[in-house]
C-alpha cells in the first residue's frame, strides 16, 4: 500500500492578495513575466476573473519597476557567464526555457558575449567543473559532451581536447542545424 500524501487545495487570492504574494514570490527569486504568471495563475480564481486579476497585478508590478523580462534576461545571463561559465547557446537555451522572447534573448546575448573568449571561457569552465585530461576514447567523448552541453561551439570543444594534447581526430560538424 502505497503512502501519499494528499494536497489541500490552496484557497484562492483576492486581486490585493495576489499583488502581495507576486511582490514576496519576486523578492525571493527573479523571475521572468511568463513564470511569475504561472505562478500566479496556481493561487488566482479561476477563469476571467482571475485572469483578468493576473493581468492587473502583472501590469502593476512593471509600472513598479519590480518585473521586467529585459532586466530579468541581462541579470540572468550575467550570472550564468561569469558564475556557471557557461557558453552562449547554454545560456540561450535557459532564456527560452523561461519564457524571454527569441529577439530580447539574442540581443542580451550579443551584448552579454561580444567580449567575451570563448576558448578562455571554456578553459574557466573545465577548471571550474575540475576535469581532467581523458584517459581513454569513453572520457574524451564524455569530456566533449559535457562541454557541448554547457554551450560551447564545437569548434571551441575541439581547441579545449587540443590543448590537452589528445590524439584526436576532428570531424566537421555543420554548426548552423543546431542553432
Amino acid at each position: 500500500m502505497a503512502f501519499t500524501k494528499t494536497k489541500k487545495p490552496r484557497p484562492t487570492l483576492d486581486p490585493p492578495a495576489l499583488l502581495d504574494y507576486a511582490v514576496k514570490s519576486l523578492s525571493a527569486k527573479m523571475k521572468s513575466v511568463r513564470d511569475l504568471r504561472r505562478k500566479l495563475a496556481d493561487r488566482a480564481e479561476p477563469g476571467e476573473a482571475g485572469q483578468a486579476a493576473i493581468e492587473a497585478v502583472i501590469l502593476k508590478l512593471k509600472d513598479l519597476g519590480y518585473l521586467s523580462d529585459e532586466r530579468f534576461a541581462a541579470d540572468y545571463t550575467r550570472l550564468r557567464k561569469e558564475n556557471d561559465k557557461f557558453g552562449r547557446r547554454r545560456v540561450q537555451q535557459q532564456l527560452f526555457q523561461k519564457g524571454i522572447p527569441q529577439d530580447l534573448s539574442n540581443k542580451t546575448l550579443t551584448d552579454a558575449y561580444a567580449d567575451v573568449d570563448e576558448l578562455a571561457l571554456a578553459k574557466q569552465y573545465v577548471e571550474r567543473k575540475r576535469m581532467k585530461p581523458p584517459a581513454n576514447d569513453k572520457e574524451t567523448a564524455r569530456a566533449m559532451r559535457r562541454l557541448i552541453a554547457a554551450g560551447f561551439t564545437t569548434k571551441t570543444v575541439w581547441k579545449v581536447l587540443r590543448n590537452w594534447n589528445l590524439e584526436i581526430e576532428e570531424v566537421e560538424v555543420d554548426e548552423s542545424s543546431t542553432e
